[in-house]
């Protein structure tokens, strides 16, 4: 079985947040988001790593709160860079050597759903690298500084990347280690690899995946969340989840 490494992204600002706190840690009916987003990985027999990658400032805060759930789930800790790809780039050198794959997906993407999550994986050890995107359904225009209508562009082909991406580990490395030839603004991981040469494909996926920005968005990812039904797991997900959420015992 292919052995796949987590990273998650959580070192941001969350400047278009406008709260106290920064969106990973924030409350999404009763868990941080960032738990809700990792419980997805932990438990799945082939994955054998999960990564989080914090700001140096938000360290102290992270392990203070979240320790026990840290190392229940044995979740790591990788420091943030100033950048995102600084960010994962940390990750990557913290790697286990029995690693084949490396998923990246943003922690503040929790409504992933476990079936997208084998679609995607499953499409990467068949090709080398895919991601998780939805073909955009609403009309596109370009507008201008002034927001005047410039031109209505046509959606066929258009995809709206989402995550998890997820890469072979070699592929992945070796376009990290020469990102810096890449000359225009690169927004995501899949497209450095594309830069190296290797083809991605994509799974599709649904608005429902949708990573947490703004105060709405929160409130949009609660909605969805108490509208699926609630699976009980064969084991705690989490080191004070009681007896009736996860089956029960005798």
């Amino acid at each position: 079985m292919a052995q796949f490494a987590v990273i998650l992204p959580a070192a941001g600002q969350s400047s278009r947040f406008h709260d106290k706190e920064k969106k990973p840690f924030t409350n999404l009916d009763g868990r941080a988001v960032w738990l809700r987003t990792v419980e997805h990985f932990v438990n799945r027999s082939d994955v054998c790593q999960c990564l989080i990658v914090i700001h140096p400032d938000d360290q102290e805060m992270f392990r203070r709160r979240f320790g026990a759930n840290i190392a229940f789930m044995n979740v790591q800790i990788a420091p943030g860079g100033r950048e995102r790809f600084e960010s994962v780039a940390n990750a990557l050198a913290l790697l286990k050597p029995e690693v084949d794959f490396v998923a990246i997906h943003d922690a503040v993407r929790p409504c992933i759903t476990d079936d997208l999550i084998a679609a995607v994986f499953a499409k990467a050890q068949e090709t080398g690298a895919a991601l998780l995107a939805a073909p955009v359904s609403e009309t596109v225009k370009r507008v201008d500084g002034q927001q005047r209508v410039q031109a209505t562009l046509s959606r066929q082909g258009l995809w709206l990347a989402q995550t998890p991406q997820v890469f072979r580990r070699d592929w992945l490395e070796a376009a990290y280690a020469q990102r810096g030839q890449v000359k225009q603004p690169v927004t995501d991981d899949a497209q450095l690899v594309e830069a190296a040469g290797h083809p991605v494909l994509v799974v599709s996926s649904n608005a429902s995946n949708l990573k947490i920005t703004t105060k709405a968005d929160l409130f949009l990812a609660e909605a969805i969340l108490n509208a699926r039904p609630k699976p009980k797991a064969n084991r705690p997900i989490h080191p004070f989840a009681d007896e009736e959420m996860w089956g029960g015992r005798p």
